[in-house]
């Protein structure tokens, strides 16, 4: 029973360590595909400006540089990029003097005529996601037809497709197509996302792990991070400390239902950190709680 309070308890606190000295790249206008010619602004976002974060890429023909060797113009955590070309095709991210990166963003820069507007950033399972197929020079609300891993799944009148409540199976390679225009490249979407159940048995009995526990989840669930989605997509049971223990204790492996951990949560995007000092003091209910028939 102990350890099992333990291995919890570490565990929530690996995820609120998670929350420290992550940037997080944001990339303006909001889209993964550009035209050539086409200005676009990229920053670091993150409390600690003394990390010293900086934009560096990696572009398709091998070369690894950072903003102001050759290309955009640098202003502390912020990159502006007054002219795309197709040679600035790659992966970008934020790096800093102490060894940590952001998420990485792969954008694509065309010489053609269309191009796909769909999201930088990994999609939340359950939100909604709009792709919009325009041309350079001619009004973005022509037909057009999106394509989903090389198959055609949808004709739309006005050039764009929201797809409602994705999912999983919705992650893959899109493009679109505008008759007389031509095709845009290719982009991969991200949906991200899962329930992340922690069954954790815990006595009174054993005071200082059980406070110290039920002090973490209270902090979670009172003090949550704007980027950390509790609901639907991340789910923490407070309701499953469980009062009076119970005989015999349960062993770790047979934990009912378990520790779920597949896929593993992307903690990465978490801002600000969440600090817990000091830990607020929580007590025990005064009467025993029974043991919960219905557990999601």
């Amino acid at each position: 029973m102990k350890e099992t309070s333990v291995l919890c308890l570490l565990f929530l606190i690996s995820l609120l360590s998670c929350t420290t000295n992550q940037a997080r790249l944001t990339v303006s206008p909001s889209s993964s595909q550009f035209f050539e010619g086409d200005v676009v602004s990229l920053s670091c976002e993150e409390d600690d400006s003394s990390a010293g974060w900086t934009l560096r890429r990696n572009t398709t023909d091998g070369l690894r540089t950072q903003c102001g060797d050759g290309w955009g113009k640098p202003a502390g955590s912020f990159c502006k990029i007054r002219y795309m070309y197709p040679w600035d095709d790659g992966v970008y991210w934020c790096g800093s003097r102490e060894g940590p990166i952001s998420n990485m963003v792969n954008l694509t820069v065309t010489g053609g005529s269309v191009i796909l507007q769909s999201p930088v950033l990994p999609v939340m399972e359950g939100d909604d996601v709009t792709l919009l197929c325009k041309t350079k020079t001619t009004p973005s609300n022509l037909p057009a037809a999106f394509y989903k891993d090389g198959s055609l799944i949808r004709k739309q009148p006005t050039g764009h497709m929201t797809i409602q409540h994705v999912s999983r199976s919705d992650e893959g390679l899109y493009k679109c197509d505008i008759s007389g225009h031509g095709e845009s490249p290719s982009s991969w979407i991200t949906v991200t996302g899962d329930t992340l159940t922690c069954l954790c048995f815990c006595s009174f009995q054993h005071s200082q792990c059980d406070d110290n526990l039920m002090t973490v989840f209270a902090l979670f669930k009172g003090n949550t991070p704007p980027h950390l989605h509790l609901h639907p997509h991340l789910h923490l049971h407070p309701h499953l400390l469980l009062h009076p223990p119970l005989h015999p204790p349960p062993q770790l492996p047979h934990l009912h239902p378990p520790l779920h951990l597949h896929p593993p949560p992307q903690l990465s995007d978490l801002h600000p950190p969440l600090y817990i000092h000091p830990a607020p003091q929580l007590h025990p209910p005064s009467h025993p709680h029974p043991l919960p028939t219905n557990l999601h």
